[in-house]
């Protein structure tokens, strides 16, 4: 049997965050980042032009994608053909799974890499979805819903509704997303920037509560098998080949003794 959760990741509840490390980056940027300069809409991106539209309107759209992954790391879908009735968890996990999957393939494509590694890759029993829900706080500025944090998988497909609460780091400053209600929000996570990389952005994301009104949201989370094994593109790769088992096993221990997730620079093929 496992340890208690307060024993395992003590370093979480008693421990002020430090490092003292020569060789790991210091506390996350963003954790001592509070002020949102403004409100942002994200990208908004009409998939259907992937299936029902011109050769060039396809090829525009797959382009907006790609360049959305790029300078933001965030984006919106709509027309996208998923329920926005989340009661239907098969559905909606269905849905995604395969929105996911067009998504990942565009983004492949763009880089000129195989697309059929995700199909071989990132099956239905390897991806997930969560389902959270953020109680209202008297004290929002004080307490997180959601930690700052990067997504330990390839893309992110979320359904949120329309409290809001959902910022992102954005030229160096905490933005809040704008909810748009015909939308889901679509983020590269941190396997995505590797494989392509660092030509796609797993940007850094928390959740603010709200001082009275309860927020809801449900992710689907395209991760890969854990013994597949990540490869950076390019002639000069910025990170070397992990597994996915390698790179989950690194998070949990960095957060066990460190306090919070190191991610990604763990694995530079480059000094921090």
């Amino acid at each position: 049997m496992d340890p208690p959760f307060n024993d395992m990741y003590n370093t979480l509840f008693y421990k002020q965050i430090t490092n003292t490390e020569s060789n790991v980056p210091e506390v996350p940027f963003s954790f001592s980042v509070t002020a949102v300069v403004e409100e942002v809409e994200l990208p908004v991106i009409d998939v259907s032009l992937l299936m029902d539209g011109a050769k060039k309107e396809r090829e525009k759209c797959k382009e907006e994608i790609a360049r959305a992954s790029r300078e933001w790391g965030f984006f919106q879908v709509i027309n996208h053909g998923i329920s926005m009735d989340v009661s239907a968890m098969e559905r909606f996990a269905s849905e995604s799974e395969a929105l996911a999957h067009t998504l990942a393939e565009v983004l492949a494509e763009k880089l000129e890499r195989k697309s059929n590694f995700f199909k071989e890759n990132c099956v239905r029993n390897t991806c997930y979805v969560r389902m959270n829900r953020y109680p209202p706080c008297p004290k929002p500025s004080e307490v997180y819903g959601l930690m700052p944090h990067t997504d330990s998988d390839f893309l992110t497909i979320l359904y949120q509704d329309q409290v809001g609460g959902l910022q992102l780091i954005k030229d160096n400053r905490w933005v809040a997303v704008k909810p748009n209600p015909r939308a889901l929000i679509i983020n590269i996570g941190d396997l995505f920037q590797a494989w392509s990389n660092g030509m796609y952005k797993s940007v850094e994301h928390r959740v603010m509560t709200n001082p009275t009104v309860e927020r809801f949201s449900t992710a689907y989370f395209l991760c890969p098998s854990y013994d597949a094994v990540i490869e950076c593109s390019g002639d000069c790769p910025s990170y070397r080949n992990f597994s996915f088992r390698e790179f989950r096993q690194q998070v949990q221990d960095d957060v066990k003794k460190l306090g919070y997730k190191v991610g990604l620079p763990r694995f530079s093929n480059h000094l921090y």
